[in-house]
């Protein structure tokens, strides 16, 4: 199963025709991707189901329908345990950007994040998963496919936010911290974390 995300909502993929009485389910062959697309950003669909029995055409039907992004991205450990985050379009996110020509979805993760966060001495342990949204440029509809690490590093230097893409604070967050943060993330980096980090104290409330 996929989940591909319009904002915050997704559009599930997947190899069952029922999966919940709120969904409503298309086959892929007769899916218009950038319609449904549209009527999510307008608020008309907000529970939609693409399927097909065999898994791998539901990603190559995704592929055939949007102009592929690929990007890296990392989720960063230090030696407490914190994990990086920073701060860009007044949300909490993690590291991320395009992969260069030439260069391994790996090695533009360790880039990206070097680059967003001022972040030194990287070290990949493996690789988590890729994720899938749709954004808008220069007036058509693209899909950003970022594959992500786990990242290690006993870096305890100044972290230095990248100004020109955006970024106005990095932190490392302890699992309190970050719990609160995902509260002010996006659905596709919570996609990320285990969940307990996406399960709040009741007393821990947003005022």
């Amino acid at each position: 199963m996929y989940k591909v995300f319009v904002k915050d909502i997704p559009i599930i993929l997947s190899t069952e025709k029922n999966i919940g009485n709120n969904y409503k389910s298309i086959p892929i062959k007769l899916a218009k991707l950038k319609k449904i697309i549209k009527k999510i950003n307008e608020g008309e669909l907000l529970y939609v189901n693409l399927y097909h029995k065999n898994p791998e055409k539901l990603e190559r039907f995704l592929y055939k329908k949007l102009k592929v992004v690929e990007a890296g991205g990392g989720m960063v450990f230090n030696p407490r345990n914190e994990i990086l985050f920073i701060r860009r379009n007044s949300k909490w996110d993690l590291p991320k950007g395009k992969v260069e020509k030439g260069e391994t979805y790996e090695e533009a993760a360790v880039r990206e994040t070097m680059e967003e966060t001022g972040v030194k001495d990287l070290q990949v342990k493996r690789f988590i998963t890729k994720t899938f949204h749709v954004f808008k440029r220069n007036d058509k509809f693209r899909l950003k496919v970022t594959y992500w690490y786990e990242m290690y590093t006993d870096y305890d230097g100044e972290l230095i936010p990248e100004a020109n893409e955006g970024i106005k604070k990095v932190k490392w967050k302890n699992f309190e911290k970050a719990q609160k943060a995902l509260r002010d993330s996006y659905e596709n980096i919570k996609l990320l974390f285990p969940k307990e980090y996406l399960t709040t104290h009741p007393n821990d409330r947003i005022a």
